[in-house]
């Protein structure tokens, strides 16, 4: 159906969207794999605390996230003091509000994807995964919206952070209650893919310049670590494991948008330097 008011890569974005919900709904079911024992090769115990590596190594989300959500508590406060100062305040460049609003979601969801993480290797079980996935569905709907804003438009941005969000959670749920993992799967991969398609697509008007290559090669070393958790565990001699390695490299995924904010950031400096000097 052709739908006039909609852009060709939103409707691209729309049938992309559809096509994931499909597979989900009409989809074989995918069982949980077996890990057969534990499920991550460093259980190793430091100063009382299970899991240690695993568990400290969500550390980087935290410090990325705190500081992504600092910097778009200076852009709220610095464009801000720039309206007021003005004396033509429609000559104040505007922000990108969707995008950073998609931002606002994703620091959030870092904090969020630290806090699930560290509680689901402290004791590994169903119930604390669910909660791991629940926190990273919040920062993939995030990255989700912000590379839409950037490479499809704006407006289309917002709605699919938060179909991303509900079909994240939704997911996570599914697959606690039934061990079908498939609808998870096509949330993390389908919304990767996503992000990969749109890297190859020419920026949006309006977009700030958010590197999604970098994005997707940190992503991409992530799993390559995950995917080697023993046998980095085994080759550092029980120092590091791959999956510890996964978290750091995940969080480092997050450099690109704040690349992409402080820029931004920069461009109100240059506006408006009296204004970020007082709310930096």
């Amino acid at each position: 159906m052709y739908l006039p008011s909609t852009t060709v890569r939103e409707r691209r974005l729309l049938a992309f969207f559809a096509l994931l919900l499909a597979a989900a709904v009409f989809g074989p079911a995918v069982p949980a794999p077996d890990f057969g024992g534990a499920p991550f090769a460093d259980t190793q115990t430091w100063h009382g605390l299970p899991n240690a590596m695993d568990v400290l190594s969500n550390l980087p989300f935290v410090v990325i996230g705190v500081w992504g959500l600092r910097w778009l508590r200076w852009f709220d406060r610095a464009h801000q003091d720039a309206l007021e100062a003005a004396a033509l305040p429609q000559a104040v460049p505007q922000l990108p509000v969707n995008a950073l609003d998609c931002a606002w979601i994703f620091f959030a969801g870092l904090l969020l994807s630290a806090a699930g993480s560290a509680f689901y290797h402290l004791q590994p079980d169903s119930v604390r995964l669910a909660a791991d996935r629940a926190g990273m569905a919040v920062a993939f709907a995030g990255l989700v919206g912000f590379a839409v804003c950037e490479r499809v438009s704006s407006r289309a941005g917002w709605p699919a952070a938060w179909f991303t969000l509900g079909g994240g959670l939704l997911a996570a749920a599914v697959s606690h209650e039934s061990g079908n993992v498939a609808p998870w799967a096509l949330v993390q991969f389908g919304g990767m893919a996503l992000v990969l398609v749109l890297a190859l697509t020419r920026p949006a008007r309006g977009a700030i310049g958010l590197k999604l290559g970098w994005v997707i090669f940190f992503y991409a070393l992530a799993k390559l670590f995950e995917l080697s958790d023993g046998a980095i565990f085994q080759a550092t001699h029980h120092f590091v494991s791959g999956h510890s390695l996964k978290h750091v490299t995940a969080a480092l995924a997050a450099l690109p948008v704040l690349h992409a904010l402080q820029a931004t950031g920069r461009e109100a400096l240059r506006h408006n330097p009296d204004a970020a000097a007082v709310t930096a």
